[in-house]
């Protein structure tokens, strides 16, 4: 019995097995490619623009709903223009008009959270990584970007890197950032062929968050507000879950002090965010 020779011709994709290779080892997961200052360091980084941004803005700006439930942060898929229950809830929350309803939905408002690539200095064998930071930190650099005596930092060619000092003073429950551009211009690298990699490496942020469906999002939210009470105990407020209205037992005593009306406590807690 002869058995014939089969002969199967199948084209390797050598990229795709090194992706997938960084996938099993943990090179690309997103924890390995993030940086962040650490408390009483100094760090020095260059920043670098997302190539491809539709506000023209050098560093992404992403808003995330926090606190609800188990979740860390929940992307807020409005601001892609996409139908979202937690704005949807919100919206319902502000037309009730009430003391209880503007403190849920003060744990509602999303937050807004800003992105950067960075080069570390000392650890450019890392790579592009991505410098996630708050409202404070981004107004400091934007405001390093108006300077006319420093420009545009983010220059491969003629930018600034910057110098990042995270320090917690005593009695703070927070750490404070600050960044100080360098005196000097500087490229990205000295060798161009390794500065045109790291930017041709830049992670797009899309990437790395992925919103959740309508449905999911609905749930999260419906078994948040509709779970076990929780009591605050150091208000004595238990907060039950959301039809239509939002109850508690006792709103806070110091809304009515702080503003002149809810409607004013309702737009300060937009300029908040």
């Amino acid at each position: 019995m002869h058995i014939k020779h089969l002969e199967v011709n199948m084209a390797i994709d050598f990229d795709a097995l090194r992706k997938k290779l960084g996938q099993l080892s943990g090179n690309g997961s997103r924890r390995n490619s993030m940086w962040r200052p650490q408390e009483g360091e100094e760090s020095v980084v260059r920043l670098m623009s997302f190539p491809a941004n539709d506000d023209g803005l050098p560093f992404a700006e992403r808003w995330f709903y926090y606190n609800i439930g188990n979740n860390p942060g929940l992307l807020a898929p409005y601001q892609f223009g996409d139908p979202d229950p937690i704005q949807e809830l919100i919206t319902k929350l502000r037309d009730e008009g009430t003391k209880e309803s503007y403190e849920l939905c003060k744990k509602l408002y999303p937050k807004a959270r800003y992105y950067a690539p960075v080069i570390v200095r000392g650890d450019e064998d890392k790579g592009v990584r991505i410098w996630a930071f708050g409202k404070t930190v981004y107004q400091s650099l934007l405001n390093v970007m108006l300077d006319e005596d420093y420009g545009d930092i983010t220059d491969p060619t003629d930018g600034r890197d910057v110098k990042v000092i995270c320090t917690k003073a005593p009695g703070r429950m927070w750490a404070t950032t600050e960044v100080r551009p360098r005196g000097k211009n500087s490229p990205l690298s000295q060798n161009t062929k390794q500065a045109a990699t790291w930017v041709e490496s830049i992670p797009d942020i899309n990437d790395m968050y992925e919103a959740k469906s309508y449905d999911q999002l609905s749930k999260i939210v419906n078994d948040w507000l509709n779970g076990d009470e929780e009591t605050n105990s150091n208000e004595g407020e238990t907060t039950r879950g959301f039809n239509g209205t939002a109850t508690t037992s006792s709103a806070p005593k110091n809304i009515e002090s702080k503003f002149k009306s809810l409607d004013d406590a309702f737009a300060d807690l937009e300029d908040d965010v």
